[in-house]
C-alpha cells in the first residue's frame, strides 16, 4: 500500500506502476479539482443535500479501442442497460479518432488500452457535481474542439 495524492496516482497509472479501472480513473480526475482534503470537505458540504444521478457507462467498441459513454454525452443511448440483462453491445467502424473530431457534446473515457485512458468532458455536470479533469494519456488533440 502506498498513499499517493490524485494527481500522483494519475502518474503512476501513466507509468503503468499501478493499475485501476476507468471509473476509478474518473474519480481521480475529479477530485485534481481539489488542492486539499479541506477544500474537497467544504465542496462535499455545500452540494450534499444537492441529489445524486444513478447512470452506467456504455461502451463502444471500435477498431483502434473503446469508449465509455457517459449520461450528457451525445452517443449515450437513452434507454442504457442499467441491469445488465439486455447484454447491449454498441460497435462501430469508425476508428476513435474519427468519432472524436465528428462529435461535438462529449462526456466520455477513450481507452486504447489497459494504461491509456483519457476522459472528455464538456457537459454541465448535473447536481453541483464538478466535472474531472480532462486527463489524456496519450498525443490526441480531440479537445481542441471543446
Amino acid at each position: 500500500f502506498q498513499w499517493s495524492s490524485p494527481p500522483e496516482a494519475i502518474e503512476r497509472f501513466k507509468s503503468q506502476d499501478i493499475w485501476f479501472p476507468p471509473p476509478q480513473f474518473y474519480e481521480f480526475c475529479r477530485l485534481c479539482n481539489f488542492s486539499s482534503l479541506g477544500e474537497l470537505q467544504k465542496f462535499s458540504s455545500a452540494r450534499a443535500l444537492e441529489g445524486c444521478e444513478r447512470w452506467m457507462p456504455v461502451m463502444l467498441s471500435a477498431p483502434d479501442g473503446f469508449i465509455q459513454l457517459l449520461p450528457g454525452d451525445e452517443l449515450y443511448p437513452e434507454d442504457p442497460d442499467y441491469t445488465g440483462e439486455k447484454k447491449i453491445i454498441m460497435s462501430t467502424d469508425k476508428k476513435v479518432e474519427d468519432l472524436m473530431k465528428e462529435g461535438g457534446i462529449f462526456h466520455r473515457i477513450v481507452i486504447k488500452n489497459g494504461n491509456n485512458l483519457s476522459i472528455y468532458v464538456n457537459i454541465q455536470a448535473k447536481y453541483k457535481h464538478i466535472n474531472p479533469l480532462m486527463m489524456k494519456n496519450d498525443n490526441s488533440d480531440y479537445n481542441s474542439r471543446l
